[in-house]
């Protein structure tokens, strides 16, 4: 029985480590300049905070191409969230919740900090030729 404890404790410990590492899951390791991301998701029409829409990064090479990986957030009440240590370069931003159009944006990530709001639209009617 004290075999399995110690087992099952080295696992949750080798576990809490792992995810309370400081490198970002798609930053690669790379030494290079690296960015406090801050995101604001607000409704378009009355510039209200959304909160827990779905902010998914993904970062895109030199050619516009997204790369494998990536990272999912959600927002707080207050239509914020924020992500430490994303590295310099092309960085592509999709936001989702539900009863809004998807939005999707490429932004060019240069500075230690750098704060990106997003307005999200309600969907429009779409539009029949059968009507």
């Amino acid at each position: 029985m004290k075999v399995v404890s110690k087992i099952a404790c080295t696992l949750i410990l080798g576990v809490a480590a792992a995810l309370c590492s400081s490198t970002p899951a798609y930053a690669g390791g790379s030494d290079d300049k690296q960015s406090v991301l801050t995101l604001i998701v607000l409704k378009d029409d009355s510039g209200k905070p959304i909160r827990n829409a779905s902010v998914i990064l993904h970062p895109v090479d030199k050619n516009g191409k997204q790369s494998k990986g990536g990272q999912q957030l959600k927002t707080n009440p207050e239509g914020k969230t924020s992500y430490p240590g994303v590295p310099y370069g092309k960085l592509r931003v999709q936001v989702i919740m539900s009863g809004y159009q998807t939005y999707g944006g490429d932004f060019d990530i240069d500075k230690p900090e750098q704060e990106i709001t997003v307005k999200l639209k309600r969907p429009t009617e779409q539009y029949s030729i059968y009507k």
